[in-house]
């Protein structure tokens, strides 16, 4: 008998099972149709579905969805995809849109992995931004952070050459593996020298989370790198 557990992917989340909120659910009945992507409808046609060409920008993990509205908000030109598995994070997000006006973003519930196999065409984004992943801090959970080689190379693939792969974390040791990730792999480099973590960009807004950890004396490391026009 084949052991259905050996062969089963390894995520790198967890579902909570944390209720959405009345307004959240709300939000998501009521501009799912407006905002909401499936991934069961295959290939991604971004200018159909935002009726415009623009720069493409996924972001993936977007969590309460707060800096992805505000990063939105600020480029109106610009064509915004986010992908998160929690529910209420896209109810909160679809809630925020709405009632800040912010029209430019459209959006997967649903595992990043899937949607990037199956939806998102080669060559087709400006920049991806993965920011503040779950780190899986204990040692024998490291198997399931997002940033591994293989997953590096499936976002280069669908960045254009000369895209931008943007990430960001608190934590040191998973930021020291995403660099020994990144600096390894074929296709990428650096903006910074070798080995060097970038300053955090003017456009990716400031969380509270992240004030408070800076007032207490914590770290953030930014990483931005660029897939090779070779490549």
């Amino acid at each position: 008998m084949v052991n259905s557990e050996k062969h089963r992917p390894i995520r790198s989340y967890v579902l909570r099972t944390g209720r959405m909120t009345p307004g959240q659910q709300r939000a998501f009945e009521q501009n799912w149709s407006r905002w909401g992507l499936e991934h069961a409808s295959g290939p991604l046609d971004f200018d159909a579905v935002f009726g415009r060409p623009g720069p493409r920008v996924l972001e993936i993990g977007f969590g309460m969805g707060q800096s992805l509205v505000a990063m939105a908000r600020a480029a109106p030109d610009t064509n915004f995809v986010g992908i998160e598995v929690h529910k209420p994070g896209v109810g909160r997000l679809l809630h925020a849109m709405a009632e800040e006006n912010v029209s430019n973003i459209r959006v997967y519930c649903h595992d990043a992995v899937e949607v990037l196999r199956d939806c998102i065409a080669e060559s087709s984004l400006d920049t991806v931004q993965i920011f503040f992943p779950d780190p899986w801090h204990k040692k024998r959970h490291h198997k399931r952070r997002l940033i591994q080689p293989q997953f590096v190379e499936a976002l280069r693939s669908r960045l254009k050459p000369g895209g931008t792969l943007h990430l960001a974390t608190d934590w040191e040791n998973y930021a020291e593996q995403m660099m020994e990730v990144l600096s390894a792999a074929e296709g990428y480099t650096n903006t910074c020298a070798p080995g060097e973590y970038a300053p955090r960009p003017a456009h990716r807004p400031l969380t509270k989370f992240e004030a408070r950890g800076e007032r207490l004396g914590h770290g953030v490391w930014d990483l931005v790198f660029v897939r090779s026009t070779q490549s």
